[in-house]
C-alpha cells in the first residue's frame, strides 16, 4: 500500500506539475533559522550549561563549542550569502548579555552588533529571537517564569536588547516555542528544570510566558515604532490512529488543543479558552499583541487512546515505521515528515489576522535521503497557500549547519550544511545546493527539476 499525505502532492521526477514556474511574490524571505546557544559555544551561564553538566543530554554529551560562532560566525554567514538567501534568524543570548541581575556585558552587544552588520553586509535581513529555550542561571534560580518579577525582568533585558540592536534589525522573536519550553519543561522533563506530569504549571508557565511577550511587544514598539514583533509557535499535527474510533479521535483532540491551541487563543482573545478556569478573567494588555505569527512546523504524530499511558492523558503518541521520517533520535523516532502540516499551521494561523512567516522547517537527516523532498515538498505547500490568498512572508529552513540539537546533543543532523565537530570543517549537502537554487530563482523551475532528481520516501507498508 503506498501511502500518500492528504493535501501533499509528492513530488518525485519533472513532470507536467513541475515543468511550469512556481514563483513567489517579490521580497519574499528565505532564510534560515538558528538558535545562540546551539551555535555560538562557550554559553556556560544558562540553565542549559548546567542541565548538560549534570549529564542530562540523552547523548551523554555536552555543547562545548557548538558551531563556534561567537568566534567566527562570520563564515556560516557567507555560506548563506553562497546560497542566494536573504534572511538569517539567530537570537540573542541573556546569559551573555545579563550574566547578573542589572549588569550589561558591553563586549557581549557589541559582538551581537557585528554579527548583524556582518548580516545585512551580506545582504541577509536579520530576524531576532529574544528567548530561544535558554535565560540565565540566575533567573532560573529565582523561578523563571514561575516568579512574580519575570515579566519585569524580561522587559529590562528586551529594552535593552532593542537599545542598542534596534537600528539593525526590525523583526523581533520574543519567544521560540513557548509550548514546547512549557511542555518538556514541566511536563515530559526532557528540558530543564526537569519537572514531569506538571500540566497546571505547565499552563501557569505558558500564562506567564504570555504576559511576558505582551510587554516585550509594547516596549519594542516603545522604542521602535516601525518594529515587528511576534513570536514562533510550534505546530504539531496530532492524527488520531484510527479516525473512525471516538476515544482515538477525543485523544488526539485534546492533545492538540494543549499543545497547539493555549498560546494561541491568549493572544487571539486574551484569555485561554480552557473547560477548566484556570486562569480568572482576561489577561490585560494582551489581546493581539503581535504583528505576525511566526510558525515552526515539523511533523505529524500519531495519537491512540490507551489506559496503559494515564500520564499522557491516557494517549499513546507513535510514529509507525511506514511513513516518511527522518533520523531516529536517541529513544524513539523524531516524528513524520509531513510538508502537509504547513498547510493545517498556515490555516489556524490565518484565523489571527496577521502576516505570517514559516519560522522553521526541517528534518533531521544525516545521509540527506529525505531533506531534498521536504524542501521541495515545503514549498509547493507554501506557494498553493499564498495562491489560496494567505499572506505568508518568509520560509526559514532549520537549520543552516548541523549544530548542538537540544537534549538529543550531536545525534540528529539538521543541517543543510554538513558540520565536522572536530575540525570545525563544513560541507554543503545536495539539499543545500537545491534550496539555495530555490532561493535564488524565487519559487521552482523547470531548471531545477531537470537539476535535482527529488526521490519519494519509501512509503511502501
Amino acid at each position: 500500500m503506498t501511502l500518500v499525505p492528504e493535501t501533499t502532492q509528492l513530488i518525485t521526477t519533472p513532470s507536467a506539475s513541475t515543468r511550469s514556474r512556481i514563483g513567489f511574490p517579490k521580497g519574499f524571505f528565505w532564510g534560515v533559522s538558528t538558535a545562540a546557544h546551539q551555535v555560538e559555544g562557550g554559553n556556560a551561564n544558562n540553565q542549559w550549561s548546567l542541565w548538560e553538566t549534570a549529564g542530562k543530554i540523552k547523548s551523554g554529551e555536552a555543547c562545548g563549542v557548538a558551531c563556534d560562532w561567537w568566534n567566527s560566525a562570520e563564515p556560516h554567514f557567507n555560506l548563506a550569502r553562497e546560497m542566494g538567501l536573504n534572511a538569517l534568524r539567530l537570537s540573542v543570548e541573556w546569559s551573555r548579555i545579563e550574566p547578573q541581575p542589572g549588569h550589561w556585558n558591553l563586549p557581549a552587544l557589541r559582538r551581537y552588533r557585528e554579527m548583524l552588520e556582518g548580516l545585512l553586509r551580506r545582504g541577509l535581513r536579520p530576524f531576532v529571537s529574544l528567548h530561544h529555550f535558554t535565560h540565565p542561571q540566575w533567573f532560573e534560580q529565582q523561578g523563571a517564569f514561575l516568579d512574580d518579577t519575570a515579566a519585569q525582568r524580561f522587559e529590562g533585558f528586551v529594552r535593552r536588547v532593542v537599545a542598542e540592536l534596534g537600528d539593525l534589525c526590525h523583526h523581533w522573536i520574543t519567544f521560540n516555542e513557548p509550548n514546547v519550553f512549557a511542555a518538556l519543561g514541566y511536563v515530559l522533563g526532557e528540558f530543564p528544570p526537569g519537572r514531569k506530569g506538571q500540566i497546571r504549571t505547565a499552563l501557569r508557565v505558558l500564562t506567564a510566558m504570555a504576559l511576558c511577550h505582551a510587554r516585550a511587544y509594547h516596549a519594542i514598539h516603545d522604542i521602535q515604532p516601525e518594529a515587528q514583533v511576534g513570536w514562533a509557535h510550534n505546530y504539531v499535527v496530532f492524527q488520531p490512529a484510527n479516525p473512525a474510533f471516538p476515544l482515538d479521535r477525543w485523544s488526539a483532540s485534546l492533545l492538540s488543543y494543549l499543545f497547539n491551541e493555549i498560546f494561541l487563543t491568549i493572544i487571539e482573545w486574551g484569555r485561554p479558552t480552557l473547560p477548566i478556569n484556570l486562569v480568572k478573567g482576561r489577561l490585560a494588555a494582551l489581546e493581539g499583541v503581535c504583528d505576525f505569527v511566526g510558525l515552526n512546523v515539523y511533523s505529524r504524530l500519531h495519537v491512540a487512546f490507551s489506559m496503559k499511558h494515564p500520564s499522557q492523558l491516557f494517549s499513546k503518541v507513535y510514529v509507525p515505521e511506514h511513513v516518511p521520517q527522518g533520523d531516529r533520535g536517541m529513544e524513539r523516532p523524531y516524528g513524520e515528515a509531513y510538508p502537509a502540516a504547513i498547510t493545517a499551521a498556515v490555516k489556524r494561523a490565518a484565523r489571527m489576522g496577521k502576516p505570517i512567516y514559516i519560522l522553521e522547517n526541517g528534518v533531521p537527516d544525516a545521509e540527506d535521503r529525505i531533506r531534498p523532498w521536504l524542501i521541495v515538498n515545503a514549498v509547493h505547500e507554501l506557494h498553493r497557500l499564498i495562491e489560496q490568498g494567505h499572506d505568508i512572508r518568509g520560509y526559514f529552513h532549520w537549520t543552516l549547519t548541523d549544530n548542538f540539537e537540544w537534549s538529543e546533543g550531536w545525534h540528529l543532523k539538521f543541517g543543510l550544511v554538513a558540520l565536522d565537530t572536530s575540525t570545525q570543517r563544513r560541507t554543503m549537502r545536495k539539499s543545500g545546493r537545491l534550496y539555495g537554487a530555490i532561493a535564488r530563482a524565487n519559487g521552482f523551475t523547470p531548471e531545477i527539476a531537470d537539476s535535482f532528481r527529488i526521490p519519494t520516501p519509501n512509503q511502501v507498508g
